[in-house]
């Protein structure tokens, strides 16, 4: 890691508005090192950016650290203050979704070295880290260059938020100095987009989990549009894209936000005619946000190529403009909240006023072009003519002597009987081109100079064109000199008025975010989720996988409540644990960015903080261990784990001894259970299922495959169901596959059969196991009724159903003393052909289904195999089982064939 230091100087900090301009350049000469560059990591931005982030910590037990990034690229700065633990694990979060190319920090933070220091160290090595003197991290002046920059319209509120958020303030302060001194960039009054984002309103996804769950870039090719990133990103506008990235490592947990997106997608994605002109209107945008930072934010000392970049960047502005228009037309009509308050940001009333100003400085058919020379010579006619007779009259040279530059090429064709063409590049101006079977195998006459091969082509010039090149730079510069004092009076006068314009491209961020899910949900079979405090996914699909293999990916459901919160998944290697687990996880972000979901129906709590440890490797470079690797991360995990986050582990223990393994592992899901979270936990280790199985809050799954025994084959079925696996020696089968010798295999069964029956003999009390299990079996009597007070039946149907609940519940108490009954009965070796003990075979387990088929009272039921109750319904025209605080309803119909997961 490179640092640098800003060195003590003897200038005073001013907090004057003036003087926070004037004297950047006398303390640049305090600046000592070199910027270094920064690898490419799998959450690099996917366009390059220049931001900066200064960050700042309080002293004592709370630590509260305030951090101010500034992007030069979108001339916008976002503020924050923090409430962390000891591991810095949220701010460090922060910096990673805002992907800084350099860091400040006191100067005091590197001798001795800060916790928050050594954190940022340890979590992005791959950062530059600048260290700036204690003096220049002041609040006065952070308040200051708020009044100074900030919009007028935010000033107030913003300023009301640093009076709370001292750390914020300071940081603003050190950054804006920075930039001033080491960038020589300074920005024009009231122009700077100035936001807070408090820590809470959006999900933590540590980088590991970005990582692991191919977020932004897949794992295996950098390349690859199979990421979740690559998935949703059907946007036209780069504004778009950012926000969707950022979206993406920040969703939303604020409710009314998210519902206010759905309302939106789904608008967009019913009403047909909306969509197409909402596309349309989005294709013709450019990168409104560069357009306007380029206005705003100006060298302090300003380049030979600045006037000319000036007029680049208010042509572009006019393009920008003029593009607003259809994209309020494109809304008419729209009703939910999200899309008018979009229409009303795009309203003729905020960028008229703005599109005067330019009609009144530049030709109405001025556009932006992309080619050199056109748009040199939109450069050169952009100004309306009459203004200043100077300028009309090298405007004038200049079209003659691009005619002459014509004339010329075309003379030499004439009289060398070649074909010539005439061709630009902004580094050679015109030259001349042919192709090189004109030649004939002949050299070039000797008029023509500056030859140059490529391929089939030749290229070169005259010395004639290279003196008509060199009038018409001149006659160039002197219509761009001319027209300057036009242009900068407009952008002036623009910049009064640019609030409007950076809130216009937000909108049309957010807009095109929403085109995109549109684009994708007219599609593909997604649905719109709800917003519970339970998790219930119908034919739930992996959003990537589904993509890849669209016709043979196999759906399953899933359902997850407080009382069935660890779900331990076993199955076969290559079964389908890792990407069912995954797929959960993946509709959970997409849930919250406001996208529906791959599902026939889904709902979902909203989830605070999301950790993925997947299978890990041996990371050589860095001498760490696929075992380190998987413990330094559950030990980030069980250290920040709440009870409002979402946790998926897959194959935890693999890399060390089989027995260390399944102790950790087992230490680890209690740790878990207990933490409160919604835990996915896919394991090889069968006895990991097992011991968990009676722990409150636990349910077993398994990948389901069909096994013959004879012919020692396996068909994977991709299909979750209740349960831990109950195949035997499936990695065996799967070991015939490899042509190992045959004695080698029928040793290795020889042994495995031997082991298992050991561990069969050895298996728990039954009287432990039935009093656990009538725990289980009563607290989710407990949920379920709790369900039905908050649900909608009532009358008639309720009492029914509460009467089907109730035999229910008999019923299976009953089974469970009746398994242990026999289980007492039985011989304490009595084991069935197979190895196994019978009366765990034949007894009710905890998930097992008791189907009520005497009652006089025919309803519709839901099965849930998969971990949990069955629970019976009433016929109804709509039918509603309460995931919690709200009450979610199905069609009877869907009832009737809908099997809820665990």
């Amino acid at each position: 890691m490179s640092t640098r230091s800003m060195l003590p100087s003897g200038t005073s900090y001013s907090h004057s508005y003036d003087d926070l301009a004037s004297r950047s350049r006398s303390l640049a000469r305090t600046l000592t090192g070199s910027r270094t560059a920064r690898p490419t990591t799998a959450t690099t931005s996917i366009m390059s950016q220049e931001i900066i982030c200064a960050i700042s910590e309080s002293r004592g037990v709370s630590t509260t650290v305030g951090l101010a990034f500034i992007n030069l690229s979108m001339s916008e700065a976002v503020l924050c203050q923090i409430c962390d633990n000891q591991t810095y694990v949220r701010t460090v979060n922060k910096i990673g979704v805002f992907d800084p190319i350099e860091i400040l920090l006191m100067s005091t933070a590197k001798d001795p070295q800060s916790k928050l220091y050594s954190a940022i160290q340890e979590s992005l090595p791959e950062l530059t880290i600048t260290f700036i003197d204690r003096k220049y991290w002041s609040d006065k002046s952070g308040h200051d260059y708020v009044e100074m920059l900030a919009f007028p319209e935010t000033i107030e509120s913003l300023k009301l938020f640093l009076d709370g958020n001292y750390f914020a303030a300071c940081c603003f302060a050190a950054v804006l100095k920075y930039v001033e001194v080491e960038f020589d960039r300074s920005f024009v009054v009231h122009s700077l987009r100035i936001r807070f984002e408090p820590s809470e309103g959006s999900m933590m996804i540590d980088l590991s989990t970005v990582n692991s769950l191919e977020l932004i870039q897949n794992i295996q090719n950098a390349k690859s549009k199979d990421c979740l990133f690559g998935l949703l990103n059907e946007t036209l506008t780069p504004m778009g894209s950012r926000l969707l990235r950022s979206n993406i490592l920040q969703p939303l947990t604020e409710e009314n936000k998210i519902r206010e997106r759905y309302d939106a997608l789904e608008e967009l994605s019913t009403k047909e005619e909306m969509f197409y002109l909402v596309r349309q209107a989005l294709k013709g945008f450019l990168d409104s946000d560069k357009v306007l930072t380029a206005l705003v934010l100006t060298p302090a000392r300003p380049s030979f190529y600045h006037p000319e970049q000036c007029v680049n960047n208010v042509i572009m502005l006019k393009s920008y403009v003029s593009s607003i228009k259809p994209v309020h037309e494109a809304l008419t009509g729209a009703q939910s909240n999200l899309l008018l308050a979009i229409r009303t940001a795009c309203a003729p009333a905020v960028y008229l006023p703005i599109q005067g100003l330019i009609d009144a400085t530049l030709n109405e058919d001025v556009t932006y072009q992309s080619r050199p020379l056109d748009l040199r010579n939109q450069r050169i006619y952009a100004v309306k003519a009459g203004v200043n007779t100077l300028l009309d009259v090298a405007r004038q040279t200049y079209k003659e002597t691009n005619v002459d530059a014509s004339d010329l090429v075309s003379k030499l064709a004439e009289d060398y009987h070649i074909h010539l063409d005439l061709k630009f590049d902004p580094a050679r101006q015109f030259y001349i081109c042919l192709s090189a079977a004109e030649l004939d195998n002949e050299q070039l006459p000797d008029i023509f100079i500056n030859c140059y091969r490529k391929k089939d082509r030749i290229e070169c010039q005259t010395l004639d064109l290279v003196k008509l090149n060199q009038r018409i730079n001149n006659a160039h510069d002197e219509v761009i000199c001319m027209s300057d004092h036009s242009v900068q009076e407009l952008i002036n006068d623009v910049c009064t008025e640019i609030s409007g314009l950076f809130r216009i491209s937000e909108a049309i961020a957010t807009l095109d975010m929403l085109a995109a899910f549109s684009q994708l949900v007219t599609t593909r079979d997604y649905v719109r989720p709800e917003l519970t405090d339970a998790l219930g996914i119908k034919a739930g699909r992996h959003p990537i996988r589904e993509k890849i293999h669209a016709t043979k990916f196999v759906p399953n459901d899933t359902y997850a409540t407080r009382q069935t919160r660890f779900q331990i998944i076993t199955g076969c290697n290559m079964s389908g644990k890792s990407t069912y687990i995954r797929s959960i996880a993946l509709m959970t972000i997409m849930a919250q960015i406001g996208c529906f979901v791959p599902a026939q129906y889904a709902s979902f709590p909203v989830v605070h903080k999301l950790f993925a440890r997947a299978a890990a490797v041996d990371e050589i470079e860095s001498n760490i261990s696929t075992f380190a690797t998987e413990m330094r991360e559950m030990s980030f995990i069980l250290q920040n784990v709440e009870p409002r986050s979402m946790v998926i582990v897959d194959e935890l223990g693999r890399g060390t001894s089989t027995t260390d393994g399944l102790a950790i592992a087992i230490a680890i899901a209690e740790a878990l259970v207990e933490s409160q979270a919604l835990v996915w936990f896919a394991t090889h280790f069968r006895d990991l299922a097992r011991i968990m199985a009676e722990r409150c809050g636990v349910v077993n799954l398994h990948l389901a495959v069909q096994f013959s025994a004879e012919a020692d084959r396996m068909t994977m079925l991709y299909r979750v169901e209740g349960g831990h696996v109950q195949e035997q020696f499936y990695g065996l089968v799967l070991a015939k596959l490899v042509p190992l010798p045959p004695g080698v295999l029928e040793g290795a069964e020889k042994v495995s059969k031997g082991l298992k029956a050991i561990a069969e003999r050895q298996h728990g009390n039954h009287e432990v196991l039935s009093t656990a299990r009538k725990r289980n079996l009563v607290l989710h009597l407990k949920e379920q009724l709790q369900q039905a007070l908050k649900g909608s039946m009532e009358g008639e149907a309720l009492r029914k159903w509460l009467r089907r609940l109730q035999n229910e519940f008999s019923l299976k108490m009953a089974a469970i003393d009746h398994a242990g009954t026999v289980s007492e009965n039985s011989e304490p070796d009595g084991e069935d052909e197979s190895g196994g003990r019978q009366s765990e075979e034949e007894g009710f387990e905890s998930d097992s289904i008791i189907s009520y088929e005497d009652s006089q009272d025919k309803s519709t039921a839901v099965d849930t195999p998969v971990g949990a109750e069955s629970i019976w319904l009433p016929h109804s025209d709509a039918i509603a089982t309460d995931f919690g605080s709200s009450s979610v309803s199905y069609p009877s119909s869907l009832c009737d064939v809908m099997e809820i997961q665990y």
